[in-house]
């Protein structure tokens, strides 16, 4: 009977792979004084984890006070979901409300002489945000089990985001029918305009020259 499972098994794990949420992990430099921002598109009702850590320049000694930033993680309607005054460390986690562009800024402290962070930045999104082994010991599933569960909440993650592209797909025809309408209706202007104009320079060329009896 296993064997019949393991490619069922190894079916599902390929699906993860490739269908799973977005999960961005990066590590970059960050100058005294200077900030770094990292946008992530997040449709709404979308449960988000992130986690930052100042990378250590030398191991086995604490953090010099230089290696602190200031974290804020912003929607782009300018609504606050995390903020980190000049930390080492730190994490947030939120299920978003509003649907768009998510910003997290990281802005190293001044210092003199400036030196140099590197920070490495941690974001999930959607399904990858999950806490996976947690669900294994609450539910005290087994393998099999836990990556079907894992199968699930992609399928219906990616349910969701088709639907949540058909609407954005909705709204940007309903952008370009709108604007289409308003140039169709600017050229008609612009058209009268310039027909207005030329009847205009007739009728003035034409007085002009019955006064002087040309015509």
């Amino acid at each position: 009977m296993m064997v019949k499972l393991k490619p069922l098994l190894h079916l599902s794990l390929l699906l993860f792979v490739l269908f799973s949420s977005s999960t961005e992990s990066l590590r970059f430099e960050l100058q005294s004084g200077h900030t770094k921002c990292i946008s992530e598109d997040i449709k709404s009702n979308s449960m988000t984890v992130g986690k930052y850590l100042i990378v250590n320049p030398s191991e086995g000694y604490p953090l010099p006070d230089s290696h602190r930033v200031t974290v804020r993680v912003t929607s782009s309607y300018g609504n606050n979901y995390h903020y980190g005054d000049r930390v080492q460390n730190g994490q947030f986690a939120f299920v978003a409300v509003e649907a768009g562009d998510y910003m997290t800024c990281f802005w190293a402290v001044d210092h003199n002489p400036a030196s140099t962070l590197t920070v490495d930045f941690e974001w999930k999104t959607g399904v990858a945000a999950k806490d996976w082994s947690n669900v294994a010991k609450k539910g005290q599933v087994d393998v099999m089990e836990l990556e079907l569960k894992k199968l699930q909440d992609t399928v219906s993650s990616i349910h969701e985001e088709m639907f949540y592209l058909r609407e954005r797909e909705e709204e940007m025809q309903e952008l370009n029918r709108t604007t289409n309408s308003r140039m169709f209706w600017l050229s008609l202007l612009s058209l009268v305009v310039c027909l207005s104009v030329a009847g205009l320079q007739l009728w003035h060329l034409k007085s002009f020259f019955e006064k002087k009896k040309l015509i």
